[in-house]
């Protein structure tokens, strides 16, 4: 029976960014996916800047740019396609030097993605493998495979299991885990269509909220267009699977481009669910991406969050496997992870109940409401600026009870020397961010544990962030999120890098 250190269930781009980090660590992976090919239709559409960071560490900045396009922004707009709000989002590059928001079709996605993987030399992608059962001992976990082509069977055995294979999961099945239902359920319509003509609208999310039906509509690429429209009781996806009856419903946007113009991708009905594993680990099986949470769709983030449970959990289990970092850092990924998937899922369930529900007295207190949405203090952040919150405390989480500080947030991806920005200096190692001139002796210790320094020369960018946490320095851990920080360069701040580990 084959061993390998790492066998990751799902090839999705959870599964397929969870391989590409572990590569650039040296981690060898094998990645099972019940298709050979991409599923060829449009499921996931945006992203923001933060995982538009991620896709950049894989080394996809370049690739990613040319099949994406910055978005501007919400709109809410009432039945009859008045503006009620605007909230703008900046299309140059932010804090993290990306769009705060990019929309992309997502088999565009899959494919640089599996394409990036191929050049990965410890990973083996095998398509058509059906993993049936994940059995675990003390000192590994069997994994039965069946290849749906030729119908044989065989296993093969991992020191651990990323389980990244969707809503239907075997891997959260085999560990015990059952999702948790956070009161949210709504039957929708999607609708892709792809059409040369130009719509002409305004290039950004717009928000339907009409109490007949709520909607969405959003440009996807050069000539992709998606539309998302509630369903009624009774109604189901075949009733709009020819373009006659679908017309009037994406008709205020098309207006009067021909008909015989508009072709139809896809016509499917989802059932939006907001549910969170009850646990996303046992021993050495992990959930990641739909395996663990289902997030509505109102904000986004979705593919984000699998995306982001890649990149916690990636770096940790390399340092366990090279012997750099303590087993127990393994438990920080549920920890950190859930609180964060949880927060985003109940933001997602907020602004899906506040643009769909009430009927007609909801669209009566959205007319008069949202046009002074700008003037209550912190919602036009919330909706523009695309900062996640921080993570929960942990072992890796130094964060203080009492104040708010910079620990669990992001370190923003600043240019530091006129042209680099940090991820090109860190380079997915832990990095000490200072504004204070270390010594020769802190130099030298900072060096031997294999961290990067980057001094924060006073006005900087980075500078200026230390300063928003009342910090004159801070680690920063291999997946850009800050795990101390502090006013002084002391000799606790160095040991933070690599807890655990020499």
């Amino acid at each position: 029976m084959r061993t390998v250190p790492v066998v990751i269930v799902g090839a999705g781009p959870t599964g397929l960014t969870a391989a590409t980090l572990l590569a650039q660590y040296g981690v060898e992976c094998l990645v099972l996916e019940r298709w050979e090919s991409i599923y060829p239709q449009p499921r996931a559409v945006a992203l923001d800047d933060e995982v538009h960071r991620i896709l950049a560490r894989l080394g996809l900045r370049d690739e990613f740019a040319a099949i994406s396009r910055p978005h501007r922004g919400l709109r809410l707009l009432d039945r009859n396609m008045r503006v009620l709000a605007e909230f703008r989002r900046d299309t140059g590059p932010g804090r993290h030097g990306y769009p705060q928001g990019s929309m992309f079709d997502q088999p565009e996605l899959e494919t640089i993605l599996r394409r990036n993987l191929k050049r990965q030399s410890t990973v083996t992608f095998r398509g058509n493998a059906e993993v049936t059962a994940l059995t675990q001992d003390a000192s590994g976990v069997r994994v039965d495979v069946t290849d749906t082509a030729t119908g044989e069977h065989d296993s093969v055995r991992a020191a651990y299991v990323l389980g990244c294979d969707g809503a239907n999961s075997l891997s959260r099945a085999s560990i015990g885990a059952a999702m948790q239902d956070l009161g949210f359920t709504q039957r929708w319509l999607v609708i892709d269509v792809a059409t040369e003509a130009d719509l002409g609208q305004w290039e950004g999310v717009h928000q339907l909220s009409d109490p007949a039906r709520a909607g969405t509509y959003m440009r996807v690429g050069k000539t992709r267009y998606r539309w998302e429209f509630q369903l009624t009781p009774g109604e189901t996806a075949d009733d709009y699977r020819d373009m006659a009856r679908l017309h009037p419903l994406i008709s205020r946007w098309t207006g009067d481009i021909p008909v015989a113009e508009l072709e139809i991708i896809r016509v499917a009905e989802y059932t939006f669910r907001a549910q969170v594993a009850d646990r996303w680990r046992d021993r050495r099986v992990f959930l990641l991406g739909d395996a663990a949470h289902l997030t509505p769709p109102f904000i986004g983030q979705g593919m984000c969050a699998g995306l982001r449970d890649a990149m916690n959990l990636a770096w940790k289990l390399a340092g366990v496997l090279d012997g750099t970092l303590a087993e127990t850092v393994l438990d920080t990924y549920e920890i950190e992870r859930r609180h964060h998937a949880r927060a985003m899922i109940k933001l997602a369930m907020f602004i899906g109940t506040a643009m769909t529900a009430g009927g007609e007295f909801g669209n009566v207190i959205r007319r008069a409401v949202a046009p002074r949405l700008h003037l209550v203090p912190g919602l036009t952040d919330l909706a523009t600026d695309s900062r996640t919150p921080p993570l929960h405390r942990s072992d890796l989480v130094m964060r203080p009870r009492l104040r708010r500080g910079l620990a669990g947030r992001l370190c923003p991806n600043a240019i530091v020397d006129g042209q680099r920005r940090f991820d090109d200096l860190a380079a997915g190692r832990f990095a000490i961010v200072t504004s204070i001139e270390p010594s020769a002796a802190q130099r030298a210790d900072i060096e031997r544990r294999g961290a990067v320094l980057i001094v924060a020369h006073p006005g900087s960018e980075l500078d200026r962030w230390l300063g928003t946490g009342a910090a004159r320095a801070a680690v920063v851990r291999p997946d850009g999120a800050v795990l101390h920080a502090g006013r002084r360069l002391l000799p606790q701040t160095i040991d933070a890098v690599r807890p655990g580990g020499g």
